[in-house]
């Protein structure tokens, strides 16, 4: 099973529960290698509340964005069950942690 995470410092604006209604040049560099490499991006398709969906807020507090990802490969990507972010967690860091709940 392949796994990709990472801070893709791209805005995805695909999917019915995106924070973002369009993609940056970035998103749409990201979709083409998510296409490519048959992957999809997961972060992008659960119903979650705005706050738990943006993983990165300016240092002024009032940009959020959703820009830290998970992809996996579409043959597998019914084993991501859930995907969110969580504000809470003291990183020392701009970015939320963001989790991934899998099935074996």
């Amino acid at each position: 099973m392949k796994i990709l995470l990472g801070d893709f410092n791209e805005k995805w604006g695909m999917g019915n529960d995106s924070l973002h209604q369009h993609s940056d040049d970035n998103g749409m560099t990201i979709f083409t290698f998510a296409t490519l490499k048959n992957l999809v991006v997961k972060s992008t398709m659960f119903p979650h509340r705005n706050i738990h969906k943006y993983t990165w807020t300016s240092t002024g507090g009032k940009t959020h964005n959703q820009i830290d990802h998970i992809l996996i490969d579409r043959r597998r990507h019914s084993s991501i069950l859930v995907v969110r972010s969580f504000r809470g967690a003291d990183c020392d860091t701009d970015h939320c942690l963001v989790v991934a709940k899998l099935r074996e």
